[in-house]
């Protein structure tokens, strides 16, 4: 999971050198040759772009200096750590939900079938949930008041790497 999540902000991160590097040169040289760079659409456009291009490169690379520091064999195989999936019921509603424990800007939306919330281990929700076992109870106090939460399952990303999905 982590090699994979590695692998995707690589990927990126050489599309956008390229696009730096080649793309982005041609167009600001088209555009300059439209003349007047006082009243140049283009030119603006393409040097916004090459802006935030270089700025998402960075925010990137800090995101591949953060990930380089998480190994799966420091993530418990027994308890809810980075990755894990953590279904939980709330005690005061008995609604079920499922959480994903990510780092804070790993966060990317939930599966396909929308049953699962990604959560940042940094958030109040992250915190409460991290290190907990299967059947343990957390209490939690948020702007919208207090949650009591039961631990009703634990994938971890062990589990989640060897396939399995309960």
């Amino acid at each position: 999971m982590i090699d994979e999540l590695r692998s995707k902000l690589q990927a990126e991160v050489e599309r956008l050198n390229h696009e730096i590097n080649f793309v982005l040169p041609k167009e600001i040289e088209k555009a300059r040759a439209h003349g007047d760079l006082r009243e140049n659409s283009e030119y603006k456009a393409a040097l916004e772009r090459q802006q935030f291009t270089q700025a998402r490169v960075h925010h990137l690379r800090l995101r591949l200096s953060k990930l380089s520091g998480v190994s799966e064999k420091d993530i418990p195989r027994d308890r809810v750590g980075f990755g894990s999936r953590v279904s939980v019921q709330d005690l005061d509603t008995k609604i079920n939900e499922t959480y994903a424990l990510t780092l804070g800007e790993f966060v990317e939306g939930g599966e396909e079938d929308g049953q699962e919330i990604q959560v940042s281990m940094a958030s109040p929700l992250g915190k409460a949930l991290l290190g907990c076992k299967k059947g343990e109870t957390v209490s939690l106090a948020l702007p919208v008041g207090k949650r009591r939460l039961k631990v009703t399952q634990i994938l971890t990303v062990h589990d989640l790497a060897a396939g399995h999905r309960d």
